[in-house]
């Protein structure tokens, strides 16, 4: 679904992406982990054309993202920001309608509230609301109610829930696991928490100042870290090989 082939970017005298190649199957949740710095943000947005890498060829469904309009692949990408991005002077309904309404789909209201429904929020409790209303933990699930809305096949995710407080963020990671298993889409997330990939993800990427170290299921990475940087980094966690992991 997904492809990176030998793709490089640099932000001046940084290089950001080193030759990084990776694939990610239909229906993955992949999440990319490691220091700040390490190139995480850097290879998610390249997937959407925020960031256009310097070499190298990338793939949405096999198509070459650099010969296609980049309005039009981030309209059939689902992407969460950090911060959740949602507009201020819309409600919460509107706000998810987003990208139905860009892409004039009649059933835009019904499709809003049925996202809203599929992330735990009652529309007739929330639609209205706006989002400074909301909690943290509120406005991130409206936030992945917006990116499921048109029912994309993937679904990129850039540290969703790492501004949350830690009960908040164990619920989101929760509805984050039943959403994988009722919606068919791949997802890849961005995160430092290492914990939080090995619960989440079916499929961890550990990076390293631009390059990828391993790729590996969480209970390959936990038996078998590829690397001393990847043993430390697990060290460093305090994650040992009895940790829980995305089934």
């Amino acid at each position: 679904m997904l492809t990176a082939d030998h793709v490089s970017k640099r932000f001046g005298a940084v290089a950001a992406l080193d030759d990084v190649s990776l694939d990610v199957l239909a229906g993955a949740s992949v999440a990319l982990v490691g220091e700040s710095g390490s190139g995480k943000t850097t290879l998610l947005r390249c997937f959407n054309r925020l960031v256009d890498p310097d070499s190298g060829t990338v793939r949405v469904d096999g198509e070459d993202v650099s010969t296609t309009d980049p309005v039009r692949l981030r309209r059939r990408i689902g992407y969460v920001p950090q911060d959740g991005g949602l507009l201020p002077h819309w409600r919460v309904q509107r706000n998810v309608e987003l990208v139905l309404r860009l892409t004039e789909r009649a059933d835009a209201g019904d499709r809003a509230r049925d996202a809203l429904v599929l992330v735990g929020l009652d529309p007739a409790q929330f639609a209205e609301r706006w989002p400074t209303e909301l909690s943290g933990g509120q406005r991130q699930r409206v936030a992945i109610a917006r990116a499921l809305a048109s029912e994309p096949k993937v679904v990129l995710l850039d540290e969703p829930f790492g501004a949350l407080d830690a009960i908040t963020r164990a619920e989101l990671q929760d509805a984050f696991i039943a959403l994988r298993e009722r919606v068919s889409m791949t997802s890849v997330l961005v995160t430092h928490d290492l914990h939080e990939a090995l619960l989440i993800a079916t499929h961890v990427v550990v990076m390293r100042r631009g390059r990828i170290e391993q790729v590996a299921s969480p209970r390959e990475l936990l038996d078998a870290p590829a690397t001393e940087y990847v043993r430390t980094l697990l060290h460093r966690a305090r994650v040992d090989r009895h940790a829980a992991v995305a089934s």
